[in-house]
């Protein structure tokens, strides 16, 4: 599922909305996660914290109309990558939420699906397109290392 440059600054605008709730001049001492829940049937994404207080809404027309059973996959994709770049472009950096805390895919059950992107200082989320290859890699390390 392909989504439009539109329905991605909507979404994008939804998430600062969401943390910009956690942005003030204060010190960080919020602990929480921020939740986002996709619902296909309605195309809705409702980003929520830790105590079901409803931090932003929007509706995504792609979702609504999607037909595919892998609407989650594509879903939890697309935010991961929006989540990405916001955190590479510094949008989180005024958050005052208690590190680390993190983004969380979760489903209509409010069960987690998947860590979207892990906020912290010191930790980086590793996931499988880091990994790719990793096991060739180090084969061949382990081979040179025994031959020497």
């Amino acid at each position: 599922m392909k989504l439009s440059q539109q329905s991605l600054s909507i979404i994008e605008s939804a998430i600062q909305k969401a943390v910009a709730k956690y942005t003030c001049n204060c010190e960080q001492t919020v602990v929480t996660d921020i939740h986002l829940q996709p619902d296909q049937t309605s195309g809705q994404l409702t980003i929520y914290n830790d105590d079901d207080e409803e931090l932003a809404n929007i509706m995504i027309e792609e979702w609504a109309t999607y037909e595919g059973d892998d609407f989650l996959e594509n879903v939890e994709s697309s935010l991961q990558n929006i989540l990405c770049r916001m955190k590479d472009a510094g949008d989180f950096d005024k958050v005052t939420i208690l590190k680390p805390y993190s983004f969380v895919l979760v489903d209509e059950e409010k069960e987690t699906i998947a860590e979207l992107l892990l906020v912290d200082d010191d930790t980086i989320l590793v996931n499988d397109e880091l990994l790719k290859g990793l096991d060739k890699e180090l084969d061949e390390f382990l081979k040179e290392l025994l031959e020497k």
